[in-house]
């Protein structure tokens, strides 16, 4: 595996560069010193799991404090900021982060600190990540964190699909042009997560995620989702398109999450082309998902949902296909289904479930839309037009 920065002028940058390599048995520490730029790379066969002889770093400024806990967060074995022209890459070479232990002690509540990614990188541009394997992840596997031009590229994430918890495969957060391609990602929660900040801390930071596309990949979820926006989305996702992705042997395939204080918006999210091959839910949008930092959330901070499109959805094995559950604060507004067939594996009337949608279905799908929808034929005229947009016919024992 190669892992280099451009630009890497002591004489014209102004950087700090840490690296670090820790290789059983012997224990060696270098650091450059280029001025401002932060970049901590600890490779090494046998990682040290004794979390006290890990750093700390402050909490993200969009969250209050660390995920898991309030107060400062164990440091990235992979950690950059203020980066210009980052490469990270390898020939098929893997980065393993060895979690086990950490997934132990955090369900054993033995962590002080919220557990640190594989891979995070802060506050940088023009960020390239490829041909290479991250696995067992103590915490998320790759946090791109405000970050401008990201790419991956011919990735593979690894972690098991039970016990292993939180180990999204990538998170892009507050982030603008990203790129996710050509991957494989088979892990303990969400494949993707798309963020944007936590409640309050969120609203005020204010980066959102946007211009993101998502495609060619193969995903599986047996705990979360293939391919997730939120559910911290406080400072906004827009423009983001997920196009031909498989998710195979998962609980959910695709899910837009988020709740009351969260503010924020999820707006103009189109799905194209998506198999879903044996997975509980195929499309699931989740109002009341009801994690806070603290209790200080504004309780009239409502999300915005709207402008979401559903074209080339096909699948089999799936136990419910849809399941979008707004509600009176926070209803979803024109969402599109057109060309849509998957096969069910529950008998039961109300497969297509909806609560406080508003929107259409362009064409015959299958199964039948919720009574919550318009109905427009193939050439986008209308043939029926609801006017119970806020039935409510969400049953989660299915």
């Amino acid at each position: 595996m190669t892992i280099f920065s451009d630009n890497f002028d002591p004489f014209h940058a102004n950087m700090t560069v840490f690296l670090i390599s820790l290789c059983y048995p012997a224990v060696v520490f270098k650091t450059l010193d280029f001025g401002g730029f932060n970049l901590v790379v600890c490779c090494f066969p046998a990682i040290i799991q004794d979390e006290k002889r890990w750093p700390l770093m402050p909490p993200l400024p969009s969250y209050g404090y660390g995920r898991e806990h309030r107060g400062p967060r164990y440091g990235s074995l992979i950690h950059g900021q203020n980066l210009e022209d980052v490469v990270i890459t390898g020939h098929n070479g893997s980065i393993n982060g060895q979690g086990q232990s950490w997934w132990i002690k955090y369900r054993q509540k033995l962590l002080n600190h919220t557990r640190g990614p594989l891979v995070q990188i802060m506050w940088s541009n023009d960020i390239v990540i490829s041909n290479i394997t991250l696995r067992d992840s103590p915490f998320w596997t790759f946090h791109p964190y405000d970050c401008k031009n990201v790419t991956v590229r011919n990735v593979t994430i690894l972690a098991p699909v039970f016990g292993a918890p939180n180990t999204d495969g990538i998170d892009p957060d507050s982030c603008e042009d990203v790129v996710i391609e050509d991957c494989y990602i088979s892990v303990g929660d969400d494949a993707i997560a798309i963020k944007s900040g936590w409640d309050q801390y969120g609203i005020v930071y204010g980066r959102p995620s946007r211009n993101i596309l998502i495609r060619n990949l193969i995903v599986r979820s047996m705990v979360s989702a293939g391919v997730s926006i939120g559910s911290e989305m406080s400072g906004g996702v827009s423009n983001v398109t997920v196009e031909n992705v498989t998710v195979w042997s998962s609980r959910r395939a695709v899910r837009i999450k988020t709740a009351v204080g969260r503010g924020g918006y999820v707006r103009h999210i189109t799905y194209r082309n998506l198999t879903f091959d044996d997975a509980q839910v195929g499309i699931v949008i989740k109002t009341d998902y009801n994690e806070h930092p603290d209790m200080d959330f504004d309780k009239n901070a409502f999300p915005i949902l709207e402008n979401i499109s559903f074209t080339g959805i096909h699948g089999q094995g799936v136990r419910v296909p849809v399941r979008i559950h707004g509600s009176e604060e926070i209803p979803v507004r024109n969402v599109t289904f057109r060309d849509m067939n998957v096969g069910i594996t529950y008998k039961k009337k109300h497969i297509f479930q909806c609560a406080f949608v508003q929107g259409r279905v362009i064409g015959t799908i299958f199964p039948a839309p919720c009574e919550n929808l318009d109905i427009y034929d193939e050439e986008e005229r209308p043939v029926k037009l609801s006017t119970a947009q806020n039935v409510t016919d969400i049953d989660y024992r299915v």
